[in-house]
């Protein structure tokens, strides 16, 4: 009883509109088709999106019911399909209504090849620049008892002085691989107190506790700088008849098609509506993979 009760979910159907080919390389998806589904309970449209996918909703009733989906898209031949509910999967594939090319049409047509991506992307190169090595004196007198009266050696017993030392290697640079090293005097009698790094690196602050006499002390380290700048790259694409395919780096910035044209290099900018004058582009972006690109051939061209 409560099992007839509980309201039925609703019928989600879901499927994918491919270019009818006998080749399975040539069959890329087919973005923008008019899709309906109807039953005796009710009907749902929508359009399939660049990857040729499409989800419609119906009545839960339409489960147990015969379904027919029409499909329409400019420059392919209408298709009718019937099925039952979400009992498979819906590939539908759609017939070209171009007519088929002569002899002397191909002869005609303009003639793409030795085509390449090209686009730039963000690089980030660190340069060593520099280095710095300098000395620099913790003077004190040793054998001089503390009183109490900081700084103190660590035992409290004699006298000590602190000594410090500060660089600035300036904006944008940065300080990397330091070493404080003494070099001179009794050593054995000293303490680094303290490495201080400000500024992402760009100044540093050392000291020393020193309760005998006079230490030299060196300070040594690396001056680096990072810059961030643009990188042209070049990427070639997977051609199957008439579709061309290419993946891109979600950061790739400027893409363009280099392409011989009868013989003659040319270099054709996308620009962000993707639009080039032999071809309709379209793009699905996934953070994961990069971004895929499908351009798909006008009439009165072919690869060659």
């Amino acid at each position: 009883m409560i099992h007839a009760l509980r309201p039925k979910k609703p019928l989600l159907l879901s499927g994918v509109v491919l270019v009818d080919d006998s080749d399975p390389r040539n069959q890329a998806p087919i973005a923008g088709a008019d899709i309906t589904a109807s039953s005796r309970s009710g009907s749902a449209s929508g359009k399939s999106d660049v990857s040729g996918l499409f989800r419609l909703t119906l009545p839960a009733k339409a489960r147990d019911e015969p379904l027919t989906l029409n499909l329409r898209h400019a420059g392919y031949v209408p298709l009718e399909l019937t099925t039952i509910g979400d009992s498979e999967l819906l590939v539908a594939r759609m017939r070209s209504s171009a007519p088929l090319r002569t002899a002397i049409e191909k002869k005609e047509e303009t003639v793409i090849g030795n085509v390449r991506i090209r686009y730039s992307a963000k690089t980030t190169t660190t340069t060593n620049i520099g280095f710095v090595a300098q000395p620099f004196e913790v003077n004190n007198t040793g054998n001089v008892t503390c009183g109490g009266v900081p700084p103190c050696s660590p035992d409290n017993r004699w006298k000590a002085s602190i000594g410090s030392y500060s660089v600035d290697v300036g904006e944008g640079n940065e300080l990397r691989n330091i070493r404080l090293s003494c070099i001179a005097g009794p050593c054995p009698f000293t303490q680094i107190r303290g490495e201080n790094l400000t500024q992402n690196g760009r100044t540093l602050r050392v000291s020393v506790l020193n309760w005998s006499d006079t230490t030299t002390f060196l300070l040594e380290a690396e001056v680096s700088q990072t810059r961030v700048g643009d990188v042209i790259r070049q990427s070639y694409p997977v051609i199957f008849g008439s579709t061309m395919s290419f993946t891109l780096p979600s950061g790739a910035e400027g893409p363009s098609i280099e392409a011989e044209l009868n013989g003659n290099d040319i270099v054709f900018p996308m620009g962000p509506d993707l639009i080039v004058s032999w071809a309709n582009c379209s793009m699905t972006a996934s953070p994961e993979q990069g971004n895929l690109y499908r351009c798909e051939l006008k009439a009165g061209y072919r690869f060659k």
